[in-house]
């Protein structure tokens, strides 16, 4: 609708710089710079490094939006920007020239949670959000259960990571098998020729033991370990490594505990639907498995398309989308950058 608020949304948390523009549930723009291939030499992100490709991408990236938008900057409602969770010196830069273009165009600023936003992202795809819903987040720093009560103000964690995220632990396998970075996609591709039942990985908090004190909990770092414990087995005997084999099973046991803990959240709840985010929601095996297994139990699964998992503005403006509808007041100019924000904030 011509009426509705024109928000644009600034992130960069990580290695992503993200500049999206959205009109209510409608993407108009989201126009992104990677400096994932000048990590990729050093097998993970260095902050430095993101730091300063953000400081060079930010105003071109920001331009092309707006182009592509057939905006101008006078022309926006308001500016969100991711200002945590995150990576300090990155929020510091996104942060830094959301002020920047609020005060130059005297437009609101909303400073927001990267992880709300991954959740919000959805709403570009399928429309409003049922509430309440069960939310999976799933990427290289997170692996979180959350309860949506209400988007803007009411987000209850159920349950994170207690170690490795899952999308780190496919980087560390992917490593291990020789695969480059970032490994998701890597691995994803090498498990499509593999089989999933090869090699009996463990599931990480699911015996019974530890489900009555992490029922919603998540741990990858036993399965990685095991994961290297094999591979290096198979190079000792002088044997060659099934690289496709390691890959799917890997796989199928990481998607395994993510989607039974998820739709475990949603029976105990009653909640029937269940949003998945995050850079690992493009796993086509997961999409897979929540599908098939969500259908037995009426649950309702809605994950954006694999180019709005990971990290970008869109889901940024979506999220401020959602809050300038829901009447939530604009952060001050003092807004900080907050590397630890928790789940629980969802602006500031």
């Amino acid at each position: 609708m011509a009426d509705e608020p024109l928000i644009l949304g600034i992130e960069t948390s990580c290695d992503e710089t993200g500049v999206g523009i959205v009109r209510g549930h409608t993407l108009l723009a989201d126009a992104l710079a990677s400096s994932v291939e000048e990590h990729a030499r050093f097998g993970g992100v260095v902050p430095e490094v993101a730091s300063r490709a953000h400081l060079e991408a930010i105003v071109p990236t920001m331009d092309r939006a707006l182009r592509e938008a057939g905006v101008t900057i006078a022309d926006i409602d308001a500016i969100a920007v991711t200002s945590g969770p995150g990576l300090a010196g990155a929020l510091l830069v996104g942060v830094a020239a959301a002020k920047g273009y609020a005060v130059a165009a005297e437009k609101p600023v909303y400073g927001v949670n990267h992880l709300a936003a991954h959740v919000a992202v959805d709403t570009l795809e399928h429309g409003p959000l049922p509430e309440p819903a069960i939310a999976l987040l799933v990427s290289g720093g997170h692996s979180s259960l959350l309860r949506v009560d209400d988007l803007a103000r009411a987000v209850t964690p159920l349950g994170a990571t207690i170690d490795d995220a899952a999308g780190e632990a496919f980087d560390k396998v992917a490593r291990l098998l020789g695969l480059p970075f970032p490994g998701g996609p890597y691995v994803d591709r090498e498990a499509r020729a593999g089989d999933p039942a090869a090699i009996a990985f463990p599931r990480g908090l699911t015996a019974a033991k530890d489900l009555a004190r992490h029922r919603y909990d998540f741990s990858f770092s036993g399965l990685k370990t095991a994961v290297a414990r094999w591979v290096e087995a198979r190079q000792r005997a002088g044997e060659p490594v099934p690289v496709a084999d390691v890959a799917a099973s890997f796989q199928e046991a990481v998607c395994d505990v993510l989607v039974g803990k998820a739709l475990d959240a949603c029976r105990s709840t009653g909640i029937d639907t269940l949003v998945i985010g995050g850079g690992v929601a493009a796993n086509s095996r997961l999409r897979a498995m929540a599908e098939h297994r969500a259908a037995k139990h009426g649950v309702r699964v809605r994950t954006p398309r694999p180019k709005l998992c990971t990290d970008n503005g869109a889901m940024v403006a979506a999220l401020g989308s959602h809050l300038v509808a829901a009447g939530v007041a604009p952060s001050r100019l003092d807004l900080p950058a907050d590397s630890a924000m928790p789940l629980t904030v969802v602006s500031v």
